[in-house]
């Protein structure tokens, strides 16, 4: 079993986590038994003990929901299930995001990431906590509106930001080609941030368009929630995703705001998991969207078939694919890499409609895709 993890800033703060973790594997099993088990002396009288990740029984990343048991000696310790072949994601808290684990002071950590194969025991010193917010990423640029709690049939309600262009209020009667973005909570604020870092898309899209280099459009983040692994995929609850996105999300804001609704102007992206069900949603939905941005993008095997024996796909629609070359991004290279070569026999052609970018210096998270945002901008709203 490896012990993988995201938002690597460094590669010194990998190796300071991994001098305080590692994993036990015991057996394989459908349902696995995840134990973890972690020593933190700084946890003072009162306090405790919590793991937040993205799934259920982790309390799908609200800080201060699983509270682990006191073992006593500064040991806290619990055990969830997990099944076989699933991907944890997770961190530990004294119950709030201000106080998370930390391993290296003055520095947000990194998410823990492992592929679930067997029952495992999973071993943590946590040697500081993080007190107080860190923010490292400047302020929203321009002007963002929120839509709250927007339901879905069969999903969880979500919050939606909504990042007008620069000219927005000048041009009453000009319509925007709009870009919808999964993880809308991470796009432009670092206090909405899970991870206190932005991808700071207003301020890209903002230097860009008004520099005239391209064509200024409408930015709809949409929020994830716990069961944002599930969403972000072709199961039932990513089907309901899509589904919320293109019949509910899609028309509201059509009917809010002032877009060219047609699928020439319309595009998703997202990361990771969001890279993954941005493909999947161009792929099964040609004629909503023509555009998508794959940060990351979590390729399985899965998935191959899928595109293989999909039908034949409009060719004037674009992908963006990247991928760094450090932490998770190792990991899911391969199947980026299948993936480029299914496009490939299906008749798209890297340079023309698939743009490629492969920068083996960035590792996964928020800063690395803060700085390549700019491609997929470029690539389809270049004017």
């Amino acid at each position: 079993m490896k012990l993988l993890t995201r938002l690597s800033a460094s590669l010194v703060q990998v190796i300071l986590i991994s001098l305080f973790c590692n994993f036990s594997p015991i057996k394989a099993q459908e349902n696995c038994s995840v134990t973890f088990i972690v020593t933190a002396q700084t946890v003072k009288a009162g306090e405790h003990v919590f793991i937040a990740g993205n799934l259920a029984q982790l309390g799908g990343w609200n800080p201060g929901k699983i509270q682990l048991d006191s073992a006593g000696n500064s040991v806290y310790r619990i055990t969830v299930p997990v099944p076989q072949h699933k991907q944890i994601e997770y961190k530990f808290t004294k119950g709030s995001w201000n106080n998370q684990a930390i391993f290296e002071l003055g520095r947000i950590p990194e998410n823990f990431w492992a592929d679930i194969e067997s029952d495992t025991t999973f071993r943590c010193t946590i040697p500081y906590w993080q007190e107080g917010k860190i923010t490292t990423v400047g302020q929203v640029t321009g002007t963002l509106k929120y839509h709250r709690n927007m339901t879905g049939d069969g999903i969880k309600p979500r919050d939606i930001s909504v990042w007008l262009p620069p000219d927005y209020d000048k041009n009453p009667t000009q319509r925007y080609p709009v870009l919808y973005m999964h993880d809308g909570q991470n796009l432009f604020d670092p206090e909405t941030s899970s991870f206190g870092h932005d991808w700071e898309l207003d301020e890209r899209a903002d230097s860009l368009i008004r520099a005239s280099a391209i064509e200024p459009m409408i930015i709809v983040g949409i929020y994830n929630t716990p069961d944002r692994g599930e969403e972000y995929s072709y199961g039932r609850l990513g089907k309901l995703y899509a589904k919320f996105v293109v019949h509910r999300l899609k028309p509201f804001i059509d009917s809010v705001y002032r877009t060219k609704p047609d699928r020439d102007n319309t595009a998703n992206g997202g990361s990771s998991s969001g890279g993954l069900i941005s493909f999947i949603m161009l792929w099964n939905y040609p004629d909503v969207f023509s555009r998508a941005a794959c940060f990351s993008p979590a390729f399985f095997p899965e998935y191959d078939s899928l595109v293989r024996s999909g039908p034949a796909i409009n060719h004037s629609s674009l992908f963006y694919i990247d991928i760094g070359g450090k932490g998770v991004d190792v990991i899911l290279l391969p199947g980026v890499m299948k993936m480029l070569d299914i496009l490939k026999e299906k008749g798209f052609e890297i340079g023309k409609n698939v743009m490629w970018v492969n920068d083996p210096s960035a590792d996964h998270n928020e800063q690395a895709w803060a700085k390549r945002i700019a491609n997929p901008l470029l690539f389809f709203y270049k004017k």
